[in-house]
C-alpha cells in the first residue's frame, strides 16, 4: 500500500534509544508532512466510522498527536490519560507492570462518562501493558471499549496478545517485527 511504504520511509529509526538494543520509531518526521498526517487520520478512523464512538482517548503523549484529529474525523470528543500526578483532578487510575518496573495511569474526572463509546489511541504498541491499563481505565467509568488504534504495531513484543482478551478491533497503519 502506498501509505504504508510513504510512512515507512518517513519514520526515522533510531538505534540504542533510550538504551542499548532498542531500535526506536521516531514518528516526529510525519508531522513535517501534513497531508500524510492526514492520510494517517483517515485510515486509523475509517474501521470506527461505524461504531458510534463518542470519546477518543490519548494516552500519554504520543497518543496526544493524532488523537484530537482522530476524534474530530469521527465527530467525538478527545480525553487524554496522563502518567500518574499530573491531573488535578482523577476519575480512575490504574497500574500496571513495565518490563523495568511499573507505572500507573490515570483520567481526568468527567473525561468520560458511563456509557461512552471509547477508542484509545497511542502511536505504538509494543507489550501493550499501558494501552490494556487504559482499557481498564474506560471500563471502570462504565465506558464501553469500542476498539484500539496505533500508526504502529511491533508485532514481536506481545502487544497484540495482551490487548486480544478485550475483543476489540486493533487498527494499525504498519507492523515491524521489534
Amino acid at each position: 500500500m502506498l501509505l504504508e511504504r510513504e510512512l515507512k520511509q518517513t519514520i526515522r529509526e533510531i538505534p540504542d534509544f533510550p538504551q542499548k538494543g532498542v531500535l526506536f520509531k521516531d514518528i516526529s518526521p510525519l508531522f513535517l508532512r501534513p497531508r500524510l498526517v492526514e492520510r494517517c487520520v483517515e485510515e486509523l478512523a475509517r474501521p470506527f466510522r461505524v461504531r458510534d464512538v463518542t470519546k477518543v482517548v490519548g494516552i500519554e503523549s504520543r497518543g496526544f498527536l493524532l488523537g484530537p484529529m482522530l476524534a474530530q474525523l469521527l465527530g467525538a470528543g478527545f480525553a487524554i490519560v496522563r502518567k500518574k500526578g499530573k491531573l488535578p483532578e482523577v476519575a480512575a487510575s490504574v497500574s500496571y507492570e513495565l518490563e523495568y518496573g511499573s507505572a500507573t495511569v490515570e483520567i481526568a474526572k468527567d473525561a468520560l462518562q458511563p456509557g461512552d463509546r471509547v477508542l484509545v489511541h497511542d502511536d505504538l504498541l509494543a507489550t501493550g501493558g499501558t494501552a490494556a491499563a487504559t482499557a481498564e481505565l474506560v471500563r471502570q467509568i462504565g465506558a464501553q471499549l469500542v476498539g484500539f488504534a496505533f500508526i504502529i504495531v511491533l508485532e514481536g513484543l506481545g502487544g497484540r496478545k495482551t490487548l486480544e482478551p478485550y475483543e476489540v478491533p486493533i487498527a494499525h497503519i504498519l507492523s515491524y517485527d521489534r
